[in-house]
C-alpha cells in the first residue's frame, strides 16, 4: 500500500496551480495564491503532480522560493487582506508578522 495521499483541496488546489502556471505576469494575488500551495504541500506526504507543478511554475516565473516568500511577506506588510472574492485565503496559514 502506498504512502501517497490525495489532499482534500485537490480538485480546488489543481484549478489554482493550473491557472498560475501559464501566468506570464502573475500579479500579487498570484504570488500569494502560490506561496500558499507551498506551505500547503511542502510536508504533505503525496500529491507529486502539483508539487511538480509548483516547481514548474517558480521556473517559469523565473522565481526561487525564498524571493517568492519575500515577495509574498512584502506584500502583506503593504496592508494586502484578501477581497470577498477571495475568501479562500481567509485563514490561510499566513503569518504576516516579521
Amino acid at each position: 500500500m502506498s504512502n501517497e495521499q490525495t489532499h482534500p483541496l485537490h480538485i480546488k488546489d489543481k484549478n489554482i496551480i493550473d491557472s498560475l502556471i501559464t501566468k506570464d505576469k502573475p500579479d500579487d494575488i498570484d504570488f500569494i495564491n502560490l506561496a500558499r500551495l507551498i506551505n500547503r504541500y511542502t510536508n504533505f506526504p503525496g500529491e507529486i503532480e502539483i508539487k511538480n507543478d509548483i516547481e514548474k511554475t517558480l521556473k517559469f516565473w523565473k522565481i526561487s522560493k525564498n524571493e517568492l516568500f519575500s515577495k509574498t511577506r512584502n506584500i502583506w506588510d503593504k496592508s494586502f487582506r484578501p477581497s470577498n472574492t477571495n475568501k479562500e485565503l481567509i485563514g490561510s496559514g499566513f503569518d504576516t508578522s516579521n
